[in-house]
C-alpha cells in the first residue's frame, strides 16, 4: 500500500463521494476496502457505483473504480491496465479441475489491475499480488474506465481466437474455449 500516496479525497465527484459516505477519505484506505470486498460479478459494470450497493466486484469493477476515484481527485500517474496472463493450476488453483477436465495446461485470461510507476497493485483480493501472474503476462496495454465492459471482452476474445489459431492441438473453437474460460470464472466465485 505504500507504493501509492496517499492523498485525500476530497468530494469531487461520484465515486469520490461514494467513498466518502462510507467515512474513507484517503486513496491507501480505499485500495483496503475494495481488496476486502468479495469478488463477485456486479449486475451493470457501466455503473461503477454498484461496487458500493452490491458489496461485491471483480478485477475490472474493482480497479476501474480506483482509477475514476483517482482521476475524479486530479491524481495523476496511475494507469487502468488490462493485462492477458496464463491462468492456470500454480497461479489460480481454484480451477485446476476445470483445466484437467478439457485437457489445458491453462487459459489466457484478461486480468484488470493498476499501474504505478511501473509497478503493479492488484486489489482484486485481499492478499492479491502482482506476483499472482506477472510472470505469466502475455501482453498488457493501459485502457480507460468505460473499457472495462465490451472492449474489455472483444480484446480478450480476439487474443484467444489468435491463440487457438496458434495452437491448433487445442481443439476448440471461440464459443467453447469462451465456456471453458467462463466454468473457471464460475469457479474463483465458489
Amino acid at each position: 500500500m505504500d507504493k501509492l500516496p496517499n492523498f485525500e479525497i476530497k468530494a469531487n465527484g461520484e465515486i469520490s463521494n461514494e467513498f466518502l459516505k462510507i467515512n474513507i477519505s484517503t486513496f491507501q484506505d480505499a485500495c483496503q476496502f475494495i481488496s476486502r470486498l468479495p469478488y463477485g460479478r456486479n449486475l451493470d459494470k457501466n455503473d461503477l457505483k454498484t461496487i458500493f450497493s452490491e458489496n461485491c466486484g471483480t478485477c475490472s469493477t474493482k480497479h476501474a473504480t480506483l482509477k475514476k476515484l483517482a482521476e475524479e481527485n486530479e491524481f495523476e500517474g496511475l494507469k487502468l491496465m488490462l493485462g492477458i496472463f496464463k491462468m492456470n493450476a500454480q497461479n489460480t488453483p481454484a480451477i485446476t479441475e476445470t483445466l484437467r477436465e478439457n485437457n489445458l495446461d491453462f487459459i489466457p485470461e484478461a486480468h484488470n489491475y493498476l499501474k504505478f510507476k511501473n509497478e503493479i497493485l492488484d486489489y482484486t483480493k485481499r492478499n492479491s499480488s502482482a506476483s499472482d501472474f506477472e510472470d505469466s503476462l502475455l501482453l498488457e496495454i493501459e485502457i480507460l474506465t468505460n473499457q472495462i465492459t465490451n472492449y474489455k471482452v472483444e480484446f480478450h476474445k480476439k487474443f484467444l481466437k489468435k491463440w487457438l489459431k496458434e495452437n491448433p492441438e487445442i481443439e476448440f473453437d471461440i464459443q467453447k474455449i469462451w465456456k471453458v474460460r467462463e466454468k473457471c470464472i464460475e469457479d474463483l466465485s465458489n
